[in-house]
This record gives structure tokens, sequence and C-alpha cells, in this order.
């Protein structure tokens, strides 16, 4: 008959009956064999301790244990520029439906079209929101710079969008000489002060990227510059309205056609260099920060290596503001070492800002 002692030494809380020789208290599961506040003479390995330890790595990876997730915030109100241009675009929405709704309601015909020309605008403004949310969905790497481009490719259409904005005031302009029109409804006067308001309150919020040369150092500066650029050039219609109004007041001729001609060449100015920026990325010409020049050096340094016999087919482009990729092929000489003439060949582009660079080795 067993005795209490013998009971309780058999009795394991984590394993339950175990004999003495049983393995599996042979080793600690402690995470550390050395512990912090330990001597050199203490054991690494403990038969008393019976606990499993696992890395946080460890448990991250392989799910166990791991904290809960985070509750996810709205994509589209994920940072400040987004929530201002979230609150820009209700405004708009708000100001253009109740445009529509007085047009409609009292048949005039100026504020219908006005109000259908807001929003188209904040249809494109929405889709330069829904790509910047889009693009915080994945990280940055090359499979997924799609994203970015999404960026790019809504800074293209509200490009686009001024751009024949400025080519119709022009053409209304040209329309005003043509029928010699001497007078502005109020209506349309009124409609522009309060559109002015509100697209000099989408200026005061992105400000900083009005410059009409700016460095893109990533995709999302070049979308916020073009939503920037939009709500300005819209300003600048509405003060041109406002301008042309008062100065058939004092008994300027002709002042519509001036003042509308002026607006049309201004808004041109404006959107021309964020035209030429991304229609340059979304075609894949060749980076525009690197000089020609810079690209013709980095190949005579490689035909000049003693491992290479020739190189061709160089293409580079930029797949999003600020990251620049390419392609190369090289004829290596036989029993060359591939590895160092690679390693050489992407330190060279990586200084040019070329982040990814794929390069094809042939034996010559």
């Amino acid at each position: 008959m067993d005795t209490p002692k013998a009971k309780e030494a058999a009795w394991n809380a984590n394993y339950g009956v175990v004999g003495s020789r049983d393995r599996r208290l042979a080793f600690s599961r402690q995470l550390s064999l050395v512990s912090s506040n330990s001597n050199a003479t203490t054991p690494h390995l403990a038969r008393s301790d019976s606990s499993i330890s696992m890395p946080p790595q460890l448990v991250l990876g392989l799910g166990l244990g791991a904290p809960p997730p985070k509750p996810k915030k709205l994509l589209y109100l994920a940072s400040r520029p987004m929530r201002r241009l979230a609150l820009l675009l209700a405004l708009n929405v708000a100001y253009s439906a109740t445009e529509l709704a007085i047009g409609l309601f009292t048949g005039r015909v100026g504020l219908v079209s006005d109000a259908f020309h807001l929003t188209f605008g904040c249809g494109l403004l929405t889709f330069s929101l829904f790509a910047m949310a889009a693009s915080r969905t994945k990280p940055d790497n090359l499979y997924t710079y799609g994203y970015k481009r999404l960026e790019v490719l809504a800074a293209f259409t509200n490009a686009l969008f001024l751009l024949f904005l400025s080519f119709s005031l022009a053409v209304e302009a040209l329309h005003a000489f043509m029928q010699d029109e001497s007078e502005h409804k109020h209506y349309l006067v009124v409609s522009a002060v309060t559109n002015l308001f509100v697209n000099l309150l989408g200026v005061w919020f992105f400000r900083s990227y009005a410059r009409v040369n700016i460095v893109y150092r990533n995709a999302e500066d070049m979308n916020y510059h073009s939503v920037c650029l939009h709500v300005l050039a819209d300003s600048i219609r509405s003060a041109g309205l406002i301008l042309a109004s008062w100065f058939l007041s004092l008994g300027v001729e002709n002042a519509e056609v001036l003042c509308l001609g002026i607006v049309s060449v201004a808004v041109f100015m404006l959107v021309l260099p964020l035209f030429k920026a991304t229609g340059n990325i979304l075609l894949q010409i060749a980076p525009g920060n690197v000089p020609p020049s810079a690209f013709l050096k980095c190949c005579r340094q490689i035909t000049a290596c003693e491992d290479v016999s020739e190189v061709c087919q160089g293409r580079f482009w930029e797949l999003a503001p600020g990251h620049g990729v390419g392609s190369l092929s090289i004829r290596v000489k036989s029993g060359a070492d591939d590895q160092s003439v690679l390693e050489y060949v992407h330190g060279l582009y990586q200084d040019l800002g070329i982040q990814d660079l794929t390069v094809q080795t042939d034996d010559s």
C-alpha cells in the first residue's frame, strides 16, 4: 500500500501520475537557459520548473496567445489630411445639392449647370480619397505598388479635369466676346461667392501643397497636390466671375472676356506641371530626377569591368513618385563571377535612386 508521501511524489499538477524515471521532468521549459539574476553557480536546467514559456516572436508567429487585434479605424479618416478632405467633400456635396435643388425649383439653367460641374468635381475628389485609403491597406513593396499608382491616376484625372476646365473657360470667354454680353446674372454671382468661401477653406486645408512645382517624395504628395490645385482652380474661377461682375457694374467693356481669359490662362499654367509629372509616370518615362548622362555613365562603368563584355537592353522608369525601377541585360565573359558583377551593378544604380533593379546575365 502506497504511503501519502509516495502518492505526493508520484503526482504532478501538470502531468498527472508519473513515475520517478519519467523523462518529461528531465529539463526545464524556461525561456532562457541563463537567468539575468542568477549566479554562474546556478544550474542552467532545473527539474522543478515545468512551465512552458515561448518567445514573443514565436507566440505571434504560431498564433498562440497573440494579443487581441486592435479595432480598425475607418480608412477614409486615417490621417488628418484625409479627414480634412472628407470634410471638404461633405461641404461641396451639400452645396451642390442645394444649388441643384434651387436651380430645378426656380428653372434657372445656370445654377443647374454649375451644380453638375461641382458634382463632377466632387466625384474626382472622392476618387482621390478612395486612392489614399486603398494605398494604406498594403505595405510598400514592389508587388503592391499598384495601389500607389492608383493615387497617381487620381492626380492625373484631377489634372485632366482642370485642363478641360481651362479650355471651357477660354471657349466661354470667346463666346462672350462674340455675343457681346454686358451683364451678369445676379444669382450666378451669389453662387460664385458661396463657392469661393467653400473652396478657400480647402485651400487653407492643403496650403502646404499649393506650390506649382513641388518635389514629389511619394504618391501621396502628388495626390494631395492635385486636390490643392483642384480647389485652388475652382477658387480662381469663382473669383474671376465676381471680378467680372464688379467690372461690369463699373462700366468696363469686355470685362467678362478679360477676366475669363485671365482665369483660363492661370488655371492652365497651374495644372500643366502636374499633368506632365503624372503623365510621365503612367507612361513609364525615364525618371525625370535622374539626368540621362548619369545612366550613360553607369553603362560605361559596367562595360569597363573586366568580367563584362557587353551591356544591352537597359530600361528605367518610375513605378511611383520616389520609387524607381529598371531592368538590364548584361553579357559576362565565360568563367566570370556573376555574383560580384551583380553586386557592383546594383550598387551603381542604387546610388541613382533605382530601388528595384532586375539584371539578366548571359554568357558571351
